[in-house]
């Protein structure tokens, strides 16, 4: 796919539901006893694979309408009669082999050929030292794996990094685990499963703890069926508002958007770039906050990029990397190295795309730092399967000189399925 320099961007358009949350409602209402009924759901294919892991568990999972589903739960999962294959979703495959360790069943996981590139002992790790037991069933520390769950025991675990995943799927094993389980955070990640976990009945304890916090969760809570409204992905929301900010003469609004504190640092780094970014109509939905955000074209300055502030927006330095592209100064990205582990190495694919399309950029082993301009593009880039990489650069090639081009645009539908058509709703030159 092709993106070309384009005339003002200019609508109104909603950000999809947010993925995080997708895959969590889906978990946790297969977990659950009785009905959860969620809107706004998003249905792109790493969700849609969630959604087949809860039916193979054992729960009824029905499609009502656009993003509205039904998943009748069981109150626990069962073994499944095959692989639970997880697609493309990182997020999937780790929260769901949490949850499944708490039962006494047998599972076996597996994942495209980029999910088995994806380090998964940051997950098993913990959750053998509360009981379960894992074998590698092709290459150690990858899926294709298999679980044998239940009889697990409470942990106390420290993270090393601030991952939501790791911490998700001890707390979603610690559920079913005798007695309690602590997971402290040395810098907080982002906080869906506790607040959702409270949504569904769960009693969740956060304490603030310097930078970060310690979560604590009984053994032997049961879930209950709930509703829950999945708010607009910040993540997603970002290429739309991305274009906005790049593109001269551009007025682009993304109504909907979580503005959960632990998911906004793009928004604030925009901010601190010089970015012409609003924010309207907040209001609360699905117990996290929204709002509508407007994007005009803007100078943009470089600056440098407190580290601290990673956890906020990992999924984001692709979208950020393109936008500091056009940025007056330099643009500096470190502590970033989880980057690396992500459906791609990130900072390897963004610094060669980049290049590609003449932007100076300096790679560094846990980060890297973009000088930007005047942007010529004219490169044809290599995305490995990953979505964020493509969005980003057919982003950069809305305001570059010259067309961009991406090698694989079908990823996309992974996270974000009707990018290609909002794109061009606002005026962008995407073929």
């Amino acid at each position: 796919m092709t993106a070309h320099r384009s005339p003002a961007l200019t609508g109104t358009v909603r950000a999809p539901g947010d993925k995080s949350m997708s895959h969590r409602s889906m978990i946790f209402g297969a977990m659950a006893a009785g009905v959860t009924e969620v809107e706004g759901l998003l249905e792109g294919d790493d969700v849609l694979a969630t959604a087949r892991a809860a039916e193979a568990f054992g729960a009824k999972v029905e499609r009502l309408g656009d993003g509205r589903w039904r998943i009748t739960g069981a109150g626990g999962f069962r073994s499944p009669d095959s692989v639970i294959d997880c697609g493309n979703a990182g997020t999937g495959v780790r929260l769901l082999m949490g949850a499944a360790a708490g039962y006494p069943i047998t599972a076996d996981f597996d994942g495209d050929a980029s999910l088995r590139k994806r380090p998964m002992k940051r997950v098993t790790g913990p959750l053998a030292q509360m009981g379960a037991s894992f074998d590698w069933l092709a290459a150690e520390d990858r899926v294709p794996l298999r679980l044998t769950g239940g009889r697990l025991s409470g942990i106390d675990y420290v993270q090393t990094v601030a991952s939501a995943q790791i911490k998700s799927a001890i707390l979603l094993a610690g559920l079913n685990a005798g007695g309690v389980t602590t997971v402290t955070e040395p810098e907080k990640s982002r906080d869906h499963t506790e607040r959702m976990l409270r949504a569904f009945g769960a009693e969740v304890g956060v304490e603030e703890d310097g930078e970060g916090w310690v979560i604590t969760l009984k053994g032997g809570q049961p879930l209950t069926g709930t509703f829950v409204a999945v708010p607009g992905d910040p993540s997603s929301a970002a290429f739309p508002l991305a274009a906005g900010l790049v593109v001269p003469g551009s007025v682009v609004t993304v109504d909907g958007v979580m503005l959960n504190p632990l998911r906004t640092g793009l928004f604030d780094t925009w901010l601190e770039m010089g970015a012409d970014l609003t924010i309207t109509n907040r209001r609360m939905a699905g117990g996290e906050e929204v709002g509508d955000i407007t994007a005009r074209h803007s100078a943009l300055k470089g600056v440098v990029v407190p580290e601290e502030r990673a956890a906020s927006m990992i999924d984001e330095y692709p979208i950020l990397a393109a936008t500091a592209a056009f940025a007056e100064g330099q643009t500096v990205m470190r502590g970033v190295g989880e980057m690396r582990v992500k459906e791609s190495d990130r900072i390897a694919l963004m610094v060669a795309g980049l290049r590609a399309c003449g932007v100076e950029v300096e790679e560094e082993p846990e980060g890297f730092i973009v000088t930007g301009g005047p942007v010529r593009g004219g490169g044809t880039v290599h995305t490995a399967h990953d979505h964020r990489i493509a969005m980003s650069h057919l982003v950069l090639g809305l305001a570059a000189d010259r067309p961009v081009t991406v090698d694989e645009p079908d990823m996309i539908a992974t996270s974000f399925p009707g990018f290609v058509e909002m794109m061009r709703g606002l005026g962008a030159g995407l073929e």
